[in-house]
């Protein structure tokens, strides 16, 4: 569950930041690289900030 927790709220944020780029400042596309190289970086370190939190939150594995 707290996988596809992460998936759809790093999808969220991804898609946000590309239509703020879009329609207000190009500089929300820096909000997606940051999503993007955090999810790269997870998938060799199995540390995710958003797992922590979701964890701590009680959301099932």
């Amino acid at each position: 569950m707290r996988e596809r927790v992460v998936r759809a709220v790093a999808g969220f944020l991804v898609s946000v930041s590309v239509l703020l780029a879009v329609l207000v400042n190009m500089n929300w596309l820096i909000l997606a690289a940051f999503v993007g190289l955090n999810l790269f970086q997870s998938s060799f370190t199995k540390f995710c900030p958003l797992e922590i939190i979701l964890k701590k939150a009680g959301v099932k594995e």
